[in-house]
């Protein structure tokens, strides 16, 4: 007998069996956090309900959630067929969300909505399978536990500028971790003289829009299948680097006695809005400014789309992290400590400015774009 749904866009059955893999990555993942108690009730079945309590951390830490997506960068993952990486930005957009206030993130959750799975063994469903497979070693080396998710078939309500896309997806995710009263980063300790550590990055999965279109003014309306355009594809779709897990054992979260290895006075994740927003209000808020006179060259990748799209450097820092992926403010004398510690993890890290008084309150950079220096 004809299925009706099937010819209506949606594989009820390869829906089905994308979801019990997908099930299974998530329970792979239950002892991965020595923070998380997972209760499994679901007798079998993948989709059925399972809880967690936190375990052997304070009785006074409370929980938190947050969500966040990987918005357009999608598209480029897609055309550089790089999948397996997608989900370092997922879970660095959501994780940094709870670590930027002093807090620790345990347990992921995610949606996965697609134009169509594929069938099995198709490009379309290796690639979807290729997500979760880099899911799990990103839970696995960082310790997050995946408790739950969900896939959906959307046909046409998932769309791609490439009409050709392989994986045409958008993926959203919760992130559930916790907060402490007394490790709270507020920024309300903040004062003049205290120095800006940055941590390197690229593109994270924030600004894409500006990158599509730098893309498509060099490489043409197509640029996704002009060869001339995949090696800076792959690099504009590197993965977003992960702090977490340093900034958490800085913080403290990993001592018996919650004891910090430094005072960390505000922590900014350069998302959305980037250093006038991200960092800017924060200090704000205080009654201070600073001085960034020493970030992270932008990489090849960054300076390249900011001349084919025609970005200011004001633009360029408003709209891309311009190389850094976040802020550490400490004092002076604990600098070393933060860069060392970010070395020994891969981390790339060093003095980039520092926080003044100005009545204006202004975050002053000196470009790496240009050399000038730009206010906002």
């Amino acid at each position: 007998m004809t299925n009706k749904y099937a010819e209506d866009g949606v594989n009820v059955a390869a829906g089905d069996d994308f979801s019990a893999f997908a099930g299974s990555i998530c329970q792979q993942s239950y002892e991965n956090s020595p923070y998380v108690k997972v209760t499994d009730l679901s007798q079998g079945n993948f989709r059925g309900p399972r809880g967690w309590v936190p375990r052997g951390l304070s009785e006074d830490c409370i929980l938190t959630n947050v969500m966040d997506g990987i918005g357009t960068k999608v598209v480029l993952i897609d055309a550089a067929g790089s999948y397996i990486q997608a989900a370092h930005d997922i879970v660095a957009m959501t994780a940094m969300d709870i670590t930027r206030y002093g807090g620790l993130p345990l347990v992921f959750s995610s949606i996965l909505d697609v134009k169509t799975l594929g069938e099995t063994g198709s490009a379309t469903r290796q690639a979807a399978e290729a997500l979760m497979h880099g899911l799990a070693q990103v839970a696995r080396q960082h310790q997050y536990v995946l408790l739950t998710g969900e896939t959906a078939e959307l046909g046409a309500c998932v769309g791609s500028e490439n009409p050709d896309a392989t994986l045409a997806f958008n993926w959203g995710s919760a992130m559930t971790g916790v907060y402490h009263p007394d490790k709270m980063i507020l920024g309300d300790t903040l004062a003049p003289g205290q120095v800006v550590v940055v941590l390197r990055d690229t593109f994270r999965s924030n600004g894409i829009s500006s990158v599509r279109k730098a893309l498509a003014f060099r490489y043409g309306e197509h640029w996704w299948s002009n060869p001339d355009a995949q090696g800076y594809v792959a690099e504009a779709a590197i993965p977003s680097t992960q702090y977490d897990r340093f900034i958490n054992e800085l913080h403290g979260w990993f001592t018996p006695n919650l004891k910090a290895r430094v005072r960390l006075r505000l922590v900014a994740h350069l998302s959305g809005g980037a250093f006038r927003s991200k960092f800017g209000d924060l200090l704000k808020a205080q009654g201070l400014s600073a001085e960034l006179y020493d970030l992270f060259d932008p990489p090849l990748i960054m300076q390249l789309c900011a001349e084919w799209r025609g970005l200011s450097s004001e633009e360029c820092y408003e709209t891309w992290n311009g190389g850094q992926g976040a802020l550490l403010v400490v004092d002076r004398d604990e600098a070393n400590v933060v860069i060392q510690a970010a070395e020994a993890v891969g981390i790339d890290a060093r003095v980039g400015g520092s926080i003044t008084h100005q009545q204006d309150f202004t975050v002053a950079i000196r470009s790496k774009f240009d050399g000038n220096r730009i206010q906002y």
